[in-house]
C-alpha cells in the first residue's frame, strides 16, 4: 500500500508541472523515467539442449537486473509457452521480434525481495515436455515476462525449446560451416610495414588471436572450412623474419617478431585437417575491378593465392571456390572469376534469392552461367550465418543465440522433405568472435541428431528438384558501396608503371609489384580510401625507384660524343643496379637522330640482357654526311616497344678528319714513291759509265825509248 501511495504521489507531482514544461520536455521526461526505472531479464542457463523424453526435466534460469537508479519492488515473474510448435521458420522470426507471443502461461510468482539499483535477483522455471503438452518434434516458444505492481509488462525474455522424441527419424541436413580469417593490408609496395600493429592483433584476446584459438579448439571438429586471405599469412611470414617498418616517413629495420612466426605456425597446425579456401591475394574488390576495367588483377590474385597459400601452409589451398565480399557479385564480376579458374562461388541469399518464397528451406546449391561456362553457386543461409557471427558481448546473448541456432537447424530438418539438403553458415568477413561461443556452437552442431557436418569441398548438388532461383541481384546500393572509380583510376596509373618493371624482368615468378597492387585493390579499403592513399603513394614511389635503377650511364658527366670521321661507332652503356632473385633484366636500346639526313643511325643489335649489379655496352654505328653537331635521343624500351625510364639526349660531333687524313697520307705516299723511284734511277745511271771505261795500262819503265 505504501508503494502505491508513493507512485501516486510521483504521478501527481508530474501532472502539476507547468504545461509548457510537460509538452516540451516529454521526451526528456520519458528518458529520465526510463533511466530511473529500468529492468533487464537475463537467461543464464537452459538445458538440456534437446530433451528426448516426455519426462525429461528442462530448467530455465537467470536473473533480474535493476539497471536504473531507483529500487524496484512489487514485481511478478511468469513463464508463457505454447504447446504447438512453430509451423515454419518465419514464425520464429515473428515471435522473436514481438509480433506474436504464446497465449498459454504457467507458473506465476512474486519476486520476494526488492531490487536495489545495480542489484539483481535470481529466477528459475522447471518443467517437462509432458507437463507443457509438448509431444512432437519441433521448436516451441518460451517467454519469461516481468509485471509491475500495476500488472504492466516491464521486461520480457523470449527463448526457444527444441523437443525431439527419441523415436523420431528425420533426413539429416548437411551443414557446412565456413569460418573466415581475413585481415587488412599492412604493407606498402616495397614490402615495408605501415606499423607494428599485426603482432598486437595476433595476441590472445585480440581478433586474430581469438580466431587462432577457435582454430586450435576445433582442430578435430568435422564440417569446418576456413577461408583465408593469403596476404595475412604472407604478412605473418614477413614479420616473423627481419623486416622494415615505416615510422614518421622513415624506414627502420626491425628484427624478427617471434609472435608473428608462432601465430603462423600454430594456425598451420590447427587447420591441418580442415579444407582451407583462399581468397585472391589481398582479398580484392572483384566487383569494383570488373566495373572499372582492372581485368587482370583478379586472375593474378587467384594465382598468387595458390602460390603463397602453399608456401605458407605447406599444402595446396582451394582457389577454385570464391567468396565475393558480402556474398554479392554480378555477371561482370562472375566472368572475371570464371576466367581466373573459379568454378564455384559462395553467395548471399540476397544476391541469388529464390524465384518465389519457398515453403521449405532450399538446398544451398544452384547453377549460374558465366563467359567460361557453368558456375556452381552455393547460397548461404542468412539466419544460420547471423547466429554464427552474432555479437555475443552482451550478458546472456551467447546462450540466446545458441538456442536460436539449435531451433533454426531443427526447423529445417523437421520440414516435410524426403531428400537430404545442404545448408551453409558463414559469418561476415571481418567478424570479431568470442572463441568460447563459436567453439561451443560447433560442438553443439556436431551433437545434434538432425545434422551432419560436412566440409565445403564435399558439397554436391542435392538429389531433389532444384530450387528455382531468380537472376543475380546486384543493386545500385551494392554498386555504390564498391571501391570508387576515382580511387581505382589512380591505382590503374600506378599499375601501368608497374607493368614496365614486369616487362623487363626475366624471372618466371610473380611480378615484383603484383602483390603490392593487389593490396591496393583490397576490399578492406571500401569506405576508407583516404586511409589507403599513403599506400598508393608509397607503391608509386617504389616503382619509380625501381625503374630508375636500370638506366643509361655516362650521361651525367658529359652528353657530348665525338665521331672521328664521317662514320664510326658511338658506345652507349646501360647499368642494372637491381639486386635479388628478380634482378636480371632484358631491355632494348632505341637510338634516333634528330637530323637523320646529316647523321644516320646504322642497323645494330638493340637487345641487352643484364645481370643485377652489372653494366653492358652497345656500340652504335653512325654515318655523317657533314661535319658539325647533331642531337641523338637514347631511350630504353621494353621488348614490346614501351618506353622505360626517361630518354637521354646526346650530342654527336663529327669532324671529317678521316677524309683529310686520307688525302694527306695519299700525297705523302706519292711523294715518297717518287723519291724512291728517283733514287733508284740515279743509282742505276751512275753504275753504267763505270762499267764501259777501258782498263788502265801499266806504266813503262823509265829510260826506255820507242
Amino acid at each position: 500500500m505504501i508503494r502505491k501511495v508513493t507512485l501516486l504521489a510521483l504521478l501527481a507531482t508530474t501532472l502539476l508541472l507547468p504545461a509548457a514544461v510537460v509538452v516540451s520536455g516529454t521526451a526528456n521526461a520519458q528518458t529520465t523515467a526510463a533511466s530511473r526505472l529500468s529492468l533487464q531479464i537475463m537467461m543464464e542457463a537452459i538445458g538440456p539442449d534437446v530433451p528426448r523424453e516426455p519426462t525429461t526435466e528442462v530448467k530455465v534460469s537467470g536473473s533480474l537486473v535493476n539497471s536504473g537508479t531507483e529500487t524496484m519492488s512489487g514485481l511478478r515473474i511468469q513463464m508463457r509457452y505454447s504447446p504447438q510448435p512453430f509451423a515454419q521458420r518465419g514464425d520464429i522470426e515473428a515471435y522473436q521480434s514481438g509480433q506474436s507471443q504464446p497465449s498459454a502461461w504457467r507458473d506465476q510468482r512474486y519476486v520476494q525481495t526488492s531490487i536495489a539499483p545495480s542489484g539483481k535477483t535470481p529466477w528459475e522455471f522447471t518443467f517437462t515436455p509432458q507437463l507443457l503438452g509438448i509431444s512432437r518434434f519441433g521448436v516451441y516458444p518460451i517467454m519469461v515476462e516481468v509485471l509491475d505492481a500495476f500488472n504492466q509488462q516491464v521486461a520480457t525474455l523470449r527463448t526457444l525449446v527444441t523437443y525431439m522424441p527419441r523415436e523420431t527419424r528425420v533426413v539429416r541436413t548437411r551443414l557446412a560451416m565456413v569460418l573466415p580469417i581475413v585481415d587488412q593490408p599492412r604493407r606498402s609496395g616495397d614490402g615495408v610495414f605501415a606499423d607494428e600493429g599485426l603482432p598486437a592483433a595476433m595476441a590472445p584476446g585480440k581478433r586474430l588471436g581469438d580466431l587462432l584459438k577457435i582454430a586450435q579448439d576445433t582442430s578435430s571438429a568435422k564440417g569446418l572450412t576456413w577461408v583465408v586471405d593469403p596476404a595475412l599469412l604472407d604478412d605473418a611470414r614477413a614479420m616473423g623474419g627481419p623486416h622494415a617498418v615505416r615510422s614518421k616517413n622513415r624506414t627502420q629495420q626491425r628484427p624478427a617478431t617471434p609472435a608473428a612466426a608462432q601465430w603462423l605456425s600454430d594456425f598451420r597446425e590447427a587447420v591441418a585437417d580442415h579444407p582451407v579456401m583462399a581468397t585472391p591475394y589481398g582479398d580484392p574488390d572483384v566487383a569494383a575491378l570488373a566495373h572499372n576495367g582492372v581485368d587482370n588483377a583478379t586472375a593474378t590474385g587467384i594465382n598468387a593465392a595458390r602460390i603463397i597459400g602453399k608456401e605458407t601452409l605447406g599444402r595446396d589451398v582451394i582457389t577454385n571456390v570464391n567468396w565475393p565480399l558480402g556474398g554479392l557479385i554480378d555477371y561482370d564480376g562472375l566472368d572475371l572469376l570464371a576466367t581466373g579458374g573459379v568454378d564455384t562461388v559462395l553467395l548471399n541469399v540476397l544476391n541469388l534469392p529464390p524465384a518465389a518464397p519457398p515453403v521449405t528451406t532450399p538446398d544451398a546449391s544452384a547453377t549460374l552461367e558465366s563467359v567460361n561456362g557453368p558456375v556452381t553457386a552455393l547460397v548461404a543461409d542468412a539466419k544460420l550465418s547471423e547466429t554464427v557471427g552474432a555479437d555475443t558481448s552482451a550478458p546472456g546473448s551467447a546462450l540466446m543465440n545458441r538456442q536460436r541456432f539449435i531451433a533454426e537447424t531443427a526447423m529445417i530438418s523437421a520440414e516435410p522433405v524426403s531428400t537430404a539438403r545442404t545448408v551453409i553458415a558463414v559469418p561476415h568477413r571481418r567478424w570479431d568472435p568470442d572463441p568460447k561461443y563459436v567453439t561451443d556452437l560447433i560442438e553443439t552442431a556436431a551433437g545434434l541428431p538432425w545434422l551432419l557436418p560436412v566440409g565445403l569441398d564435399a558439397i554436391k548438388r542435392g538429389k531433389g528438384a532444384p530450387t528455382l532461383r531468380a537472376d543475380l541481384t546486384y543493386t545500385d546500393q551494392n554498386r555504390r558501396a564498391e571501391l570508387p572509380k576515382q580511387y581505382l583510376t589512380g591505382v590503374k596509373k600506378v599499375g601501368a608503371r608497374a607493368d614496365l618493371t614486369a616487362a623487363i624482368t626475366t624471372a618466371q615468378d610473380l611480378d615484383v609489384f603484383d602483390l603490392a597492387l593487389l593490396r591496393l585493390t583490397s576490399s578492406a579499403w571500401r569506405g576508407r580510401t583516404a586511409a589507403a592513399a599513403p599506400y598508393v603513394q608509397q607503391v608509386a614511389e617504389a616503382i619509380d625507384s625501381r625503374i630508375a635503377m636500370v638506366s643509361i650511364t655516362g650521361s651525367e658527366q658529359s652528353r657530348l660524343r665525338t665521331l672521328a670521321g664521317s662514320n664510326g661507332d658511338v658506345p652507349i652503356s646501360v647499368r642494372n643496379e637491381l639486386s635479388g632473385e628478380a634482378s636480371r633484366v632484358a631491355v632494348r636500346l632505341r637510338v634516333t637522330s634528330d637530323q637523320p639526313k646529316l647523321l644516320k643511325i646504322e642497323p645494330y643489335v638493340d637487345q641487352l640482357m643484364i645481370l643485377g649489379g652489372q653494366s653492358q655496352t652497345i656500340r652504335i654505328p653512325m654515318t655523317s654526311t657533314a661535319s658539325g653537331q647533331t642531337t641523338v635521343t637514347v631511350q630504353l624500351t621494353t621488348d614490346d616497344g614501351r618506353k622505360y625510364g626517361k630518354p637521354v639526349e646526346l650530342t654527336v660531333r663529327t669532324t671529317g678528319y678521316t677524309g683529310v687524313a686520307l688525302v694527306i697520307v695519299g700525297a705523302a705516299l706519292v711523294v715518297m714513291l717518287a723519291a724512291v723511284v728517283m733514287r733508284v734511277l740515279r743509282r742505276r745511271g751512275g753504275r753504267r759509265p763505270a762499267a764501259a771505261a777501258p782498263p788502265k795500262r801499266d806504266r813503262e819503265p823509265a829510260g826506255t825509248e820507242s
